[in-house]
């Protein structure tokens, strides 16, 4: 079997990104960047006080207990026409643009104003108080990559750098179908055989989390011809995923119909637990991953291989899964030849230190379990046995992957 690094290698190899379009400023948050892009504007586009006070010539303040006359007043988005001459001052609000003639700043706290005049109680110092032009750019000045998935702070910064529409990367179309007879949607009845499956909402949750848009094609029944009707609805998807019947029993058709229709096939096994039966491989020029239909492996494999692809189709660099270390706060038997992703909860011990403590319990159908995971803790292939206070690699589930 490929072991999980092989096997990611594999899941992107040749995956190129989509191409580009435009969005509005206001819908460009979460998507990635297509093209470096560069500010229309000088930031800020003058010299502007960082306070609120007096605008002045240091020259007339080098002395404590001086008086200046106010001539007028400067606020930002209205400055002060005229210049400034000796023996004068303008009052001076923050962001306001800086009189000509004026190279200090009094702040309000070290002045007293009565009838047109300002006493000054200390002395003022050259450049004291004052952002200057292009202080935090320029025009011309590239301040976001292409790959940047865009937050709220960048999406602020574009439009400072008045650039209405952004080149983004188009948003995936990743069609979703979940197989089996025993699953039926929330809100259905079921037999005293079946399950409501949550494993293609939170697959279609981690694909919008992730930038994509998910289309929900549906469940296919354990029959070849329905799950080759859901097949031919998924045509124009940029990425198919499917849920269950990934394995090798009677009943797991997947591969089968996959091959039906021409599906290459990458690769059917992955050296991991939870997430063994996990399928890759090409349908024409469309990825496909094949995921298995154990719930927590759903979650686990969708963290591992999913949200990689997903990176790579919308041009952003995909960095190896952040980890952490964390002392266990139990003892660990030796692992087998698998990698595995232990559901763990997190602490700190009298130190300050993180701590894990991996769940008794690890069937991958424990469902309400994971969603209670605050980790996964790795064990990597052959793992020698760990005692309570040895040091693991930890992924911190909220941490590394928002959303998820």
């Amino acid at each position: 079997m490929l072991s999980v690094d092989e096997a990611l290698a594999l899941v992107t190899d040749g995956i190129l990104p989509l191409p580009a379009e435009t969005v509005g400023i206001a819908a460009a948050a979460g998507r990635v960047l297509a093209a470096d892009v560069t500010a229309r504007t000088t930031q800020p586009p003058a010299d502007v006080s960082a306070m609120d006070g007096y605008a002045v010539r240091a020259a007339d303040c080098a002395a404590s207990e001086v008086r200046l006359r106010v001539i007028g007043q400067s606020a930002a988005g209205h400055g002060f026409a005229g210049p400034l001459g000796a023996g004068e001052a303008v009052r001076i609000f923050t962001g306001a643009p800086l009189p000509a003639g004026a190279d200090a700043i009094v702040i309000q706290e070290d002045a007293q104003a009565a009838d047109g005049w300002v006493r000054v109680a200390s002395a003022a110092v050259a450049g004291r108080w004052i952002r200057r032009r292009g202080a935090d750019w320029t025009a011309g000045e590239a301040l976001l990559a292409a790959g940047r998935r865009l937050g709220a702070r960048d999406v602020g910064l574009a439009a400072a750098m008045n650039l209405p529409w952004l080149p983004v990367r188009r948003r995936a179309r990743v069609a979703v179908i979940a197989t089996g007879d025993e699953v039926v949607l929330p809100g259905e009845p079921a037999s005293p055989v079946q399950i409501h499956g949550g494993n293609a909402f939170s697959v279609a949750a981690c694909v919008r989390a992730w930038g994509g848009d998910a289309i929900s094609v549906g469940i296919a029944r354990d029959e070849m011809a329905a799950l080759d009707g859901l097949l031919a609805a998924a045509r124009g998807a940029d990425l198919l995923v499917t849920i269950g019947g990934a394995s090798v029993g009677d009943h797991d058709l997947v591969g089968a119909a996959l091959a039906r229709r021409g599906f290459t096939l990458g690769f059917h096994k992955v050296a991991m637990r939870p997430g063994k039966p996990l399928i890759c491989g090409r349908l024409g020029d469309v990825p496909v991953l094949g995921l298995p239909g154990n719930p927590v492996s759903v979650g686990v494999t969708s963290l591992i291989f999913l949200k990689p692809l997903l990176d790579r189709l919308h041009g952003c660099p995909a960095p190896p899964m952040p980890c952490r270390r964390a002392r266990l706060s139990v003892a660990l038997a030796a692992n087998d030849g698998r990698q595995d992703y232990l559901r763990a909860e997190l602490g700190r011990d009298d130190d300050g230190e993180l701590t894990a403590r991996p769940f008794a319990r690890q069937d991958s159908a424990l469902l309400a379990l994971f969603a209670a995971a605050d980790a996964l803790v790795i064990r990597p292939p052959f793992a020698p046995a760990a005692a309570a206070g040895d040091i693991v690699d930890v992924i911190v589930l909220a941490e590394a992957v928002p959303g998820f």
